[in-house]
């Protein structure tokens, strides 16, 4: 059975640049408390004992959670500075898996009481997350199914290439660390119509599918109008 990474780490005081546990070590042997995972590596499992608050430092996780007949709804799509690890009562509400390598921090509950700035900090990142989510409830309520892939591909792209190209048609191209299931387990939809809505993109010359974890945006504006996003 498959042993959450959580389950293997020690507590941290703060960020740290860490590296993989060596051959034959588990993670709660490696030498400094940030700790670096490879892809799809699983962090934390729904309905485990809450023992711990997740700090992600580098790369890409996703929240998901598991409906009684075996369905998935990836709930929450997590970057650098975001944190995880919510508790309903004592355990964990959410499984979280990495999309690529990354970093991650972990800070026992317990120091969130002792460190006041640190749970200030951690509650300002929960509060941007909030936010977040909030938007991505707005997208699975109301857009149509084209509307929420558009949406999908623009919230890819770094904030800081989307201000520097504002004014051109050509915003160069976002990578996809998500599978299309993935992606429709995020967006609610069915995996079909994932594939259907990328070549509607593409025929309408709005995107460019040059592999299939990459995507040429090609017309922004007329993205975010699609979006709702302008």
């Amino acid at each position: 059975m498959r042993q959450a990474i959580e389950d293997r780490i020690g507590a941290s005081h703060g960020p740290s640049h860490g590296t993989a546990a060596e051959p034959g070590r588990t993670l709660s042997d490696a030498p400094t408390p940030g700790l670096r995972v490879g892809p799809h590596a699983v962090l934390l499992h729904e309905g485990d004992p809450a023992r711990r608050i997740m700090e992600l430092v580098e790369g890409a996780v996703m929240l998901t959670k598991l409906l009684p007949d075996g369905r998935r709804q990836v709930v929450e799509l997590l970057g650098p500075g975001d944190v995880f690890g919510l508790a309903c009562g004592d355990v964990y509400v959410c499984s979280a898996e990495t999309l690529t390598a990354s970093v991650v921090v972990a800070h026992e509950r317990g120091a969130l009481e002792r460190d006041g700035a640190l749970a200030a900090r951690l509650l300002r990142c929960f509060e941007s997350q909030l936010c977040t989510l909030h938007a991505h409830a707005l997208v699975l309520g109301r857009m149509s199914a084209l509307e929420r892939v558009a949406f999908f591909l623009l919230r890819l792209m770094p904030e800081g290439r989307q201000e520097e190209r504002r004014d051109t048609r050509l915003d160069g191209s976002v990578h996809i660390a998500m599978t299309r299931q993935e992606i429709a387990d995020f967006l609610g939809l069915t995996l079909e119509t994932v594939s259907r809505a990328f070549s509607e993109l593409k025929r309408r010359g709005l995107v460019a599918l040059l592999r299939a974890d990459e995507v040429r945006i090609r017309d922004r504006d007329s993205m975010e109008r699609l979006a709702g996003a302008a």
